[in-house]
């Protein structure tokens, strides 16, 4: 990690900071009670606002690569792809680590026990960043714009019919979860469904790429012609029209977050590019500022606060007290007290996203941007 002073485009790091601020509350709803539906993921086909939120760091991902790419295709081809690998192979490794993360756990006799790295999930949130991270800027920076629209169909359409060859759409059967469990290994995939099956897994990171290009596509075309009308008119279109294809492709191929289905791809993808070319025309053009100093608290240090955020909630899910962990008996003790059943757990979400900020706060006064 390195400490420095960067300029940034304020709309991009509002679209940012509102995304990881939502992140972390729908990432650290309180126990106890059931969070509002909201707040949950679709539990398979379906969408529900919390399934945008990931896809939204991802398209956020895409239009920082706008902005970085110059220097990248000014660089020689080894100095650039070595550049790329390891950044790459940095944010991976966090994510991985942050999984194995406390390396012990409290077992049933009341003592800790060595968590074996044969039992840690290899994938997840911040390795699809860095996967989707590498593969972009790798392939962007050779690229034109005509070449990442043909190469985003073909890999939509080509993950469509992947997997409807290689099995069904459900979680049992789906060719991604086998390809998984091939190469990976149960022991190594999510068990978050009672079943071996990773929503951050292997094949369905191609279709995320899509998220990562419309963030770029996006911010390269704001970039090069300026913020008036015109272009947030563009972008708005091309939102729609996204939509439009997302509404009809999910007859075939149903939105599906853990799945990341094509449809689903287009689907959050337009809607990431329409909140960008709306945030744009209020902030740029109209010049509102509401919220842009709280958010942007999260918006210019986003890796490290999310990284922040799960290391502590994994510390307090993995503490015990008494019978239960620290996170359980905060919730029940003190939020559920105040406000019993979802509200409480909102609350708890809500100051939990306020610690984060608060840290973020303190980095963005000091000037201290740090990068991963």
């Amino acid at each position: 990690m390195t400490q420095t002073a960067i300029t940034r485009y304020p709309a991009i790091d509002l679209l940012r900071g509102i995304t990881v601020c939502f992140m972390i509350i729908v990432n650290t709803g309180g126990s106890g009670a059931e969070p509002y539906a909201l707040l949950q993921h679709a539990e398979w086909h379906g969408f529900t606002p919390t399934d945008l939120v990931f896809p939204t760091f991802l398209f956020v991902v895409g239009n920082a690569l706008a902005f970085t790419m110059p220097k990248l295709q000014a660089m020689e081809d080894k100095q650039a792809i070595w550049k790329i690998l390891k950044r790459t192979a940095l944010i991976f490794g966090l994510g991985y680590l942050m999984y194995w993360f406390p390396f012990v756990r409290f077992d049933e006799s009341g003592g800790w026990t060595w968590k074996h790295i044969s039992e840690t999930r290899i994938l997840g949130v911040l390795q699809r960043i860095a996967l989707c991270y590498g593969i972009s800027a790798l392939l962007l920076r050779s690229l034109n714009v005509r070449s990442i629209w043909i190469t985003g169909l073909l890999i939509l359409i080509g993950y469509w019919a992947l997997m409807a060859w290689g099995g069904d759409y459900t979680i049992e059967n789906n060719l991604a979860r086998q390809i998984d469990r091939l190469l990976l290994g149960d022991a190594h995939l999510y068990h978050g469904d009672d079943i071996a099956f990773d929503p951050e897994g292997l094949l369905s990171t191609l279709p995320s790429l899509i998220n990562v290009w419309a963030g770029y596509l996006a911010a390269e075309h704001i970039r090069r012609n300026g913020d008036r009308y015109k272009v947030v008119a563009d972008v708005m279109i091309a939102a729609m029209v996204m939509l439009f294809v997302a509404y009809l492709w999910d007859r075939l191929f149903p939105v599906n977050k853990k799945l990341w289905t094509s449809s689903f791809s287009l689907l959050t993808g337009g809607l990431s590019m329409a909140i960008l070319a709306l945030l744009i025309f209020l902030t740029e053009i109209h010049r509102y500022k509401v919220g842009a100093g709280f958010f942007g608290a999260f918006g210019r240090n986003p890796l490290f606060i999310y990284l922040l955020s799960e290391l502590l909630a994994i510390l307090m899910w993995a503490i015990p007290a008494g019978n239960r962990s620290v996170y359980e008996y905060v919730n029940d003790m003190l939020f559920q007290s105040i406000l019993p059943g979802a509200n409480g757990s909102l609350l708890f979400a809500v100051t939990f996203m306020f610690i984060c900020w608060i840290a973020g706060r303190i980095l963005d006064r000091k000037r201290i941007y740090i990068r991963v």
